[in-house]
């Protein structure tokens, strides 16, 4: 069992690995190995609507640029149980390179990702963590992908690490995040696995 948790700051080693470090050593302590992967400091294509990913046989345009995020994640994800996926707060919305990363990684990629569970954490100086929560959580449940909560919002507060660490709740909400989402990970692997119960249907609101 293995969990990823993406890094989606442009600073490796700051409030949101901090986070995410609490997520990962609750994961381990309750028997789940996790692997915290960085996005890197830069410029992620994100997902251009293209429909190469699609096609027969699959290819997405951008998986072969030397470097490429996404393509590495995927490699990763596929063997991966679950996922929590980290950004700081950018005028109440996740980091932009996090978002292309994961426009291309869920729109291109979902079949590597459904059923399994997920989480976001965010880390904010002062405010506008509730909505960059809303806005990543829109990820999984479009995916079919089970959402591991704690007992309050997914979020840490500090302008820095030392800061973070200081933010008592917010640690313990990332401790539980990983308790909880080990506890559903060995629920699912002890249970039936999980599979789509029909093909999705594709409408639009344009009537002639």
């Amino acid at each position: 069992m293995r969990v990823l948790l993406i890094n989606g700051s442009p600073r490796e080693k700051g409030c949101t690995y901090t986070a995410l470090l609490q997520v990962k050593g609750a994961l381990e302590k309750n028997g789940v190995g996790a692997e915290i992967f960085w996005l890197g400091s830069g410029a992620i294509q994100g997902c251009t609507s293209c429909y190469a990913c699609k096609a027969k046989p699959f290819v997405c345009p951008y998986d072969k640029v030397k470097g490429d995020k996404v393509a590495e994640f995927i490699t990763k994800a596929k063997e991966a149980d679950g996922f929590v996926f980290g950004s700081p707060v950018y005028y109440a919305g996740p980091n932009g390179s996090l978002t292309a990363f994961m426009d291309r990684a869920f729109f291109a990629y979902s079949a590597h990702l459904k059923g399994k569970p997920a989480a976001c954490v965010v880390s904010a100086r002062r405010s506008g963590t509730t909505a960059t929560v809303d806005r990543l959580n829109k990820y999984f449940l479009i995916n079919q992908m089970p959402i591991v909560s704690a007992n309050y919002w997914n979020a840490v507060h500090g302008s820095e690490a030392d800061e973070v660490l200081k933010d008592a709740e917010g640690i313990q909400t990332m401790r539980i995040i990983g308790a909880n989402m080990a506890w559903l990970i060995k629920c699912i692997k002890a249970g039936e696995p999980f599979k789509e119960a029909e093909p999705k249907t594709f409408t639009n609101f344009i009537r002639e």
